[in-house]
């Protein structure tokens, strides 16, 4: 029983909303497995009678998965996991084609764009070790995640073997099996067909025995089972090839002393699948009310919330959703506060944000990088839903209607009030771009750096909820991927206030370092510099939040450098704008070193990796053409001609953000977000 939203004071039940990451073990499939492993313990290999018994145990469950798989005449062979059922499938499709191939012939690996990436990874790997050196390719999906049928019909005669997966895990879309099966037999008849079943199991009727697949995985863990047991579905006269050799188990199809304890449990979960158990799993049309109770608490509370995918051909257990403005860090961290459990688009990297699966379906940038996946099992029960629906709104309650937001400078991710002093430096970002608040708390004034106009309305609620005096707000450069907010800002907030083109204040105070003269406002008791940096684009400024300066023969005393898109972490800003110039760069890097050194942390207008804040020493150790430019080894010709090799690499995609910097090459490869199996 959850406790009321209402009484804070008491701690706060889980409510877990990350069913297709993996799902807990139900009490009874618990007990199965613990009864097992106390009672029943023998091996099913042995002829003794407990061996026998035990042997009993996986008999029964490997009817029951036959029975809620459709299997008909063909087979059903436990595994440790979907993985594994994966690995077997492309190994044996890969190993029987590998007998009959024409060398003059180019063969093609076929897979769906919004597959997990244990299958791409694997077709790769299988296709490298085999030297089978067929062409691995992406089916490409619609804006509702539907593969293209003319692309297989294309694609598939040359094919080898051909994957496809029964229901997304990220948007919860399925795919037309019967409409894929017409496709692809009346194109080749004889190429393999893998479809990944995993998070079909429990929400789809399944009858493999009239379909034309070949293999089909599946993973305990998704529906309440342990982790570390599955089992896969191999059609009769399919090829085989043992991924796991050795004493011979499943009838030498896959080797290893079998998890008892495991097919125990999963044997639970099917009784409750097949209505054979007291307890029995909600029907689907209960499922597509749950869901639709949670769209309208999610509306509800967050009237500008865009979901991710088409509900009529989705799975009524997942919902993929953004909110403008925020991003999937700080809804996690909301929900996380509530104490509901849910996943961003990125579940496993903190580096790599965007979710490949809505970028295959043509979304927005921001969408993809926005993107909160919320799904939950058929074990789910009415009370539950009500509780997490209350909660949903105490949440949203947080966060808009009561001058709550979430603390960005606490790791711990903790809600605060409009009573918590609010002090120091906040990152907002959309996609890959930043806004910078910066507050000091003792004089109740702020500054913005760089406003989005998605978090316009967020910044004056903050603004006028603290009673905050917004002393500039100030763009580091003319951005060319979005359109700043800061002259609405100014008409609004700063009325009385001359400014240039970028938001800095006319008749400023100034002092002269090194021969140039810089001018500067108050924040508080601090001063905010500003910086001439040209290069990224001609108009391009730097923000220096420093100490007052009280000898100008001294090093500065820099807390935060605002760079705009000078330095970027793991690249420079990118020089091939009509309005750029990388000679220009090359004196702004200089120029900047020389006020802040090496330490400072920088704060640029873009933060495509989710790393909040860098500095030009970790810069350096990963870019060596700013180690070149600060240690004075390379002249700004050459360094002209590098840079422009340098954003050749950048590659503005349509439909997405204009890309302000080139990633290294070093940081190219970062491997892409997959949700664990």
């Amino acid at each position: 029983m959850s406790h009321s939203p209402s009484t804070p004071s008491q701690p706060l039940s889980l409510i877990y909303l990350d069913a297709n990451a993996t799902t807990q073990v139900l009490p009874q499939a618990a007990a199965a497995a613990i009864s097992t492993m106390e009672t029943l313990f023998g091996n099913p290999s042995s002829s003794h009678i407990s061996g026998i018994q035990a042997k009993q145990i996986m008999d029964k469950t490997r009817k029951q998965a036959e029975q809620v798989t459709g299997a008909g005449q063909g087979k059903i062979i436990f595994t440790s996991g979907a993985t594994e059922g994966i690995q077997t499938a492309i190994l044996s499709a890969l190993t029987h084609a590998k007998k009959s191939l024409d060398s003059n012939k180019n063969y093609t690996l076929l897979y769906g764009a919004t597959e997990h990436k244990a299958v791409p990874e694997s077709l790769k790997h299988w296709n490298e070790i085999l030297e089978i050196n067929a062409t691995v390719k992406a089916i490409p999906v619609d804006n509702m995640g539907q593969l293209d049928i003319d692309f297989i019909a294309k694609e598939v005669p040359n094919a080898l073997m051909i994957c496809t997966m029964a229901v997304n895990n990220e948007t919860g879309v399925y795919q037309d099996i019967a409409l894929l099966d017409n496709t692809i037999r009346a194109n080749n008849q004889d190429v393999a067909w893998m479809v990944d079943c995993v998070q079909a199991l429990g929400k789809q009727q399944l009858d493999l025995s009239k379909t034309s697949i070949d293999y089909a995985p599946f993973s305990g863990h998704k529906l309440y089972a342990p982790k570390g047991i599955g089992y896969m579905y191999v059609r009769e006269n399919a090829a085989f090839t043992a991924f796991i050799a050795g004493g011979g188990q499943e009838s030498g199809l896959r080797s290893g002393t079998e998890n008892l304890p495991g097919l125990a449990a999963l044997s639970t979960i099917f009784s409750m699948l097949l209505g054979e158990s007291e307890t029995a799993f909600a029907p689907v049309e209960t499922l597509h009310l749950f869901r639709q109770q949670l769209v309208n608490a999610l509306t509800q509370a967050f009237p500008n919330i865009v979901f991710n995918h088409h509900f009529e051909n989705s799975v009524p257990t997942t919902l993929n959703f953004a909110l403008p403005g925020f991003s999937s860090k700080e809804i996690m961290d909301l929900f996380d506060a509530a104490n509901i459990r849910v996943s961003s688009g990125s579940a496993c990297s903190s580096k790599v944000t965007r979710s490949f699966v809505l970028d295959a379906m043509g979304l927005p940038a921001w969408q993809s990088e926005s993107a909160i996946r919320m799904s939950f099992g058929p074990a789910m029960s009415q009370e539950e839903i009500d509780n997490a629906c209350q909660r949903i709104a105490f949440a949203a309650q947080a966060l808009t209607q009561s001058c709550l937001t979430l603390d960005e400078v606490n790791t711990n991710a903790e809600v605060i009030t409009d009573k918590t002093e609010l002090d120091g430096l906040i990152q907002f970002k959309v996609g890959g771009s930043c806004t910078w608040l910066y507050v000091d708390s003792l004089s109740k004034s702020a500054v913005i750096i760089d406003p989005l106009p998605e978090v316009a309305e967020r910044l004056k609620t903050l603004l006028n909820c603290r009673g905050l005096t917004l002393v500039a707000v100030i763009d580091t450069h003319g951005h060319a991927d979005h359109v700043s907010c800061r002259e609405n800002m100014e008409t609004e907030q700063l009325s009385d206030q001359q400014s240039d083109s970028l938001g800095w204040p006319e008749n400023t105070p100034c002092l002269t370092i090194n021969g140039i003269v810089y001018h500067y406002i108050n924040i508080g008791d601090k001063w905010l510099l500003k910086v001439t940096t040209p290069g990224h684009t001609d108009d391009s400024i730097s923000l220096l939040l420093c100490e007052p300066v009280k000898d100008s023969t001294k090093p500065l005393s820099v807390h935060y450098a605002f760079c705009g898109d000078l330095i970027l972490m793991g690249s420079l800003g990118r020089t091939n704008f009509p309005c750029s110039s990388a000679t220009a760069m090359y004196v702004s890097l200089q120029r900047l070193n020389s006020l802040i050194g090496p330490d400072t942390l920088l704060c640029p207008s873009h933060d495509y990796n989710n790393e909040f804040t860098t500095s030009i020493g970790a810069e350096m150790s990963v870019n060596s053409l700013l180690a070149q430019v600060i240690n004075n080894d390379i002249y700004s010709d050459d360094f002209a001609l590098q840079k422009a090799r340098m954003d050749k690499n950048i590659i503005d995609e349509a439909g997405s953000e204009i890309m302000c910097g080139a990633l290294l090459l070093s940081l190219i490869h970062i491997s892409e977000p997959t949700r664990p199996y």
